[in-house]
């Protein structure tokens, strides 16, 4: 007898709480669908950066969710070496590698319409290079209609965009093709740029477009991550002050004819003392490189064999720049039927906490793509890419190169097969330095798949 009044007093509780949601069901809708003002994992997303302003054609009728992933297996036949003093068996001995797979990456989206013009966006790393566990790489809040009622924030809402988030910042047009994790669709070539210009920090962008004109204007805390702890003062700098980042973009983007596109712009970030955990604009990445263990150093200051994921950022350059930084980058962009051109200049300055001089670093790049077939599936593309710069402990500025040509097919418009022949060489580096000397070529060949 007293089962049986424990069992119903269960039943009657659970009946209390399931009814209202019940109710609430009936009258709430949620559908699956695609949010508005929304980039597209899969092939239609290519060539696409600031989401537009076009009236969107789907019509809000409830809370709309979309799940999305983008994973990417890839096969690594790259050979290094380096010339510097003491390369054998002793501290400038870079790692040995030989060809192989690299470990399975892989992003989820998830994509929520909450309200008309109001979308939520979710972004996980569930397996990358650096991090083979789950990671949160950020959120945002998208603002392309406002709930207030009146003409004018209706006129307003039709040329702005307001974004929200701990979130991949807007700066420079190379972070629209870039691989990012597990998600490679985007990027016609293995890697980004020698100098990665990509992090993500809390703070907001608020956008204005209009006839093909467009402008944006940004803050944010100037770190990867939230950050309460006072810092310590340094011998070099005594300043403690935690200042904002603030950037900026303006451009022009139309599509001028039916087979030619247009796009021009120039960003600005500025930081003029990050006292915190640093800014990473160029170390932001934390899924690492498309280039796995090239150039790296086998053992690090103990003598111990170093990890695959603590050496995430093969082939690319930090410049240093943890404390101050002013960067500028031009982009154009120009589509001719199957035909691209990308190209990317940019100039950086700026030091870390450690260091009373500024130093500098440039690079510029450019893409060459044609995009033939049936709706474009298959394309070939020629990189050539160089960075320079004053590195803290080196005598002579430095430069990289890396020039790179690739092929893939699009089978279906969310998988694709592609492959990279590249070359990068390293010059100028101090004889001590383990990069002195230094190259490394082959191929990479990559499955992906986005949607």
């Amino acid at each position: 007898m007293k089962s049986l009044l424990h069992q119903a007093i269960k039943i009657l509780l659970l009946s209390l709480v399931l009814i209202p949601l019940a109710s609430q069901a009936q009258v709430e809708k949620i559908s699956y669908m695609r949010p508005s003002y929304f980039r597209p994992y899969d092939q239609t997303g290519i060539n696409k950066f600031e989401t537009s302003k076009e009236a969107d054609q789907v019509p809000f009728d409830g809370l709309r969710v979309r799940l999305g992933a983008g994973f990417t297996q890839q096969f690594q036949n790259l050979k290094h070496e380096n010339t510097t003093a003491d390369n054998s068996e002793g501290a400038n001995k870079i790692y040995p590698i030989k060809p192989g797979f690299m470990t399975a990456q892989a992003n989820l989206f998830l994509d929520v319409q909450l309200a008309d013009g109001i979308r939520l966006n979710l972004t996980t790393y569930l397996s990358s290079r650096h991090h083979n566990e789950t990671w949160v790489k950020g959120g945002y809040i998208q603002f392309d209609k406002l709930p207030f009622k009146g003409k004018f924030w209706d006129d307003l809402m039709k040329m702005a965009t307001i974004k929200i988030g701990h979130m991949e910042i807007n700066y420079g047009d190379a972070h629209f093709r870039r691989s990012d994790g597990g998600h490679t669709l985007y990027n016609p070539f293995m890697e980004s740029y020698i100098m990665d210009a990509f992090a993500t920090e809390i703070g907001g962008e608020i956008y204005l477009q209009k006839n093909g004109f467009f402008g944006m204007a940004g803050m944010t805390n100037g770190m990867i991550k939230g950050h309460i702890d006072s810092v310590a003062k340094t011998t070099q700098d005594d300043n403690t002050k935690r200042a904002p980042s603030l950037y900026g973009k303006v451009g022009f983007d139309k599509q001028i004819t039916e087979i030619l596109r247009v796009r021009v712009s120039g960003s600005y970030y500025h930081n003029s003392s990050s006292a915190g955990s640093g800014l990473t604009l160029y170390s932001g990445d934390r899924t690492g490189s498309n280039y796995q263990n090239v150039m790296e150093l086998w053992k690090d200051n103990a003598g111990a064999v170093k990890a695959s994921t603590a050496m995430y950022a093969s082939g690319r350059l930090n410049p240093g720049f943890s404390k101050k930084l002013d960067a500028v980058m031009l982009n154009s962009f120009v589509k001719l039927a199957g035909f691209e051109l990308f190209g990317t200049y940019e100039t950086a300055q700026g030091r870390t906490k450690n260091e009373t001089n500024v130093r500098k670093a440039s690079q510029y790049a450019i893409d060459g793509l044609y995009r033939f077939g049936k709706a474009e599936k298959v394309f070939l593309g020629v990189r050539y890419n160089s960075a320079n710069a004053t590195l803290a402990g080196q005598t002579n500025d430095i430069t990289i190169n890396r020039f790179a040509i690739a092929g893939g097919w699009f089978i279906v418009k969310n998988v694709l097969l592609k492959a990279e022949w590249v070359d990068q060489r390293y010059k100028d580096f101090t004889i001590t330095d383990y990069r002195s000397g230094g190259k490394f070529n082959g191929y990479v060949i990559e499955a992906v798949v986005g949607f």
